[in-house]
């Protein structure tokens, strides 16, 4: 299995990326976790499609192809989803070779340093993936609060928030194994 990581703040230090790079190692021996990279994904525009287009658009289609499922990591903005995943499941939707989210799994795992979790841009993403067939893991939901208390002095996430991290892993390839039989 190959599960594509997707975190939604382009910031290279963000809290969202060191959660992201914490999961990754977190995946059994028989897992490929590997970051789909978004950061140059122009805004989609339709004038930007065809063959006097960007080749991005192609880019990150053909990468999305690559994986059966993904995990998405994202921060909150304006109680709402980071913009750059918005733009990639857009872009990617409407692929002239067709839609490559098409029931495939997902999960959100969301993180601030705000009290909440980023619950609202959680939830947001998710309602998003109902239009382009994802198939969202239901539990557990993964809402990290004042994020910045996860980590130590010397950047080292706790034991706590990386058992936690680990079950909601464990929880996501048992998720994408049962949707691939279900498809299958």
């Amino acid at each position: 299995m190959k599960v594509g990581l997707i975190v939604g703040s382009l910031r290279k230090e963000s809290y969202n990326r060191k959660v992201a790079e914490a999961v990754k190692e977190l995946f059994p021996a028989n897992v490929e976790a590997e970051f789909i990279d978004i950061t140059n994904l122009p805004l989609y525009n339709t004038d930007l499609e065809g063959e006097n287009g960007t080749p991005e658009y192609g880019r990150v289609r053909e990468e999305v192809r690559k994986y059966d499922g993904y995990i998405f990591f994202t921060p909150e903005y304006n109680r709402s989803l980071a913009p750059a995943l918005k733009n990639l499941i857009d872009v990617v939707s409407v692929d002239p070779n067709g839609n490559a989210w098409a029931k495939k799994p997902a999960a959100v795992f969301s993180a601030t340093m705000g009290p909440t979790g980023a619950m609202a841009s959680n939830l947001a993403l998710r309602q998003a993936f109902v239009y382009v067939d994802l198939i969202p893991m239901q539990q557990p939901e993964v809402y990290l609060s004042t994020i910045q208390d996860s980590f130590d002095e010397e950047g080292n996430m706790t034991d706590r928030t990386r058992n936690f991290l680990a079950k909601a892993v464990d929880a996501f390839v048992k998720h994408a194994e049962l949707v691939s039989r279900q498809e299958n």
